[in-house]
Parts: C-alpha cells; structure tokens; sequence
C-alpha cells in the first residue's frame, strides 16, 4: 500500500511540481511595483516578515480516500540547505550543488514549497510570467464573489512551464481558493481550498487544501518558521 501511495502522489503532484529553480528564491526580491496586486497578496501572508526568518520546517501531507502519504522537510533559507525526511529516511543537500539524487528530490521539495509559499512566488517568480486581475469574479468552490489573480508562465525554464494558476481572494487580499491549470488550458486541473490558516512569526500559512465533493485533502502539519537571531 505504501508503494502505491507513492504511486499516486508521484502522479498527482509531479503536475503540480513548481516552479522556476534558475535564482535563489526566498533570498532575493524580485522588482515589484509596491501598490500591484502581487504584493498585495504576498504581504497579505506576511511576506514582509520574511527577511527574518532563517528556517522554515513543515510536514507535506496527502489523504485521498483510505490512501495517506507524507514527507517533511527542513530548509535553511539563507545556505539554501534543505534536509528531507520520510519515515526513517533523510537526506540533506545544499540547492546549490545538487547531484543526480538531490535534483530528484528538490523536485518535491519545489512542490510542497510551492503549495506553501504560493503567495511568495508571487514576488519570486514575477520576471517569469504575465499576470491579470478580474476585480469581480465566482470563486469556482465557494460560489463567493472575489477578486481573480490569474499567473501564466513562460514557456522556457523551471519544471512545467506554460502552466497557469488562478488565485481566488477577497478584499484582504488572503487566498481562499486557487485553480492549476496545465499548459494553460481552459479546463482546470486541480481546483482546492485555501482555509484553517494559521500565523507563525508573522507568516501566514493555509493548511488544508481540500477539494469539492471529493474525500481529498492536501495539508500541512508541524510548521515551524524559525526567526533569526
């Protein structure tokens, strides 16, 4: 059974598997207009308490019907170290000098570091795709009028380029459901809350992320967000 959860979250999640690897994200800003609604959202999330934090550390999690799969991870920001942990097997690796098994696994670490930091790729990835703002739209979850943030990358780098993603929020600019789109096409290929956020030193993180009428939930526990010294 293990296998085959593997099995799945392996299919699942590779499609989601995000985004550009070619700067160091989390440690350098990208030029952002102050007043876009990218960094609206980002700081929404705390993004503006992010130069303080040195570590991030959290446990990516699957249920879908009977099936559960996870892995932890622990990432030191500035060094760029991260350590994967699954079961009673770790591996640490610096981002920056990755062999043949490193690359393998920093692919799921850009994953679940994406379904957690969503709103900061916003500011990290901004050079790497266009972006448009519907003011006024149906969140496709909820049915609620709210604000739709629609990225599409480019075609060229990181791991699913041309992809596109539509982030549904209201006046606080805090997100509360999204939509992946493969390759950009019409119809959606995940579509999932963002709720029971939680705040850890001054950053905002949306833990569960359930699907409509479907006993599926993507969700974070033991997150930790380490401060400087």
């Amino acid at each position: 059974m293990k296998n085959l959860n593997l099995f799945f979250v392996g299919i699942v999640l590779l499609s989601l598997s995000c985004k550009t690897d070619k700067k160091e994200e989390g440690q350098k800003k990208e030029v952002v207009e102050p007043t876009s609604v990218l960094e609206k959202v980002a700081n929404a999330h705390g993004y503006e308490n992010w130069k303080n934090i040195a570590q991030i550390a959290f446990t990516f999690n699957v249920d879908r019907d009977s099936t559960h799969f996870e892995r932890s991870w622990i990432w030191k920001i500035k060094s760029n170290e991260v350590t994967h942990i699954s079961g009673t097997d770790s591996l640490t690796y610096n981002r920056k000098n990755m062999d043949s098994l490193a690359l393998k696994t920093n692919g799921g670490f850009i994953n679940d570091r994406y379904w957690l930091l969503a709103p900061f790729n916003l500011i990290w990835d901004a050079n790497n795709f266009e972006h448009t703002l519907v003011t006024n739209d149906t969140a496709p979850i909820s049915k609620k009028s709210m604000q739709k943030l629609t990225i599409v990358y480019s075609n060229e780098g990181g791991y699913t380029p041309g992809d596109a993603y539509d982030f549904y929020f209201g006046d606080d600019y805090v997100i509360r459901e999204w939509v992946f789109r493969k390759s950009n096409q019409a119809e959606p290929s995940m579509t999932t809350t963002w709720e029971n956020h939680i705040e850890n030193n001054g950053i905002k993180f949306a833990t569960d992320h359930k699907k409509d009428k479907e006993n599926f939930n993507l969700y974070f526990t033991n997150v930790v967000a380490t401060p400087t010294n």
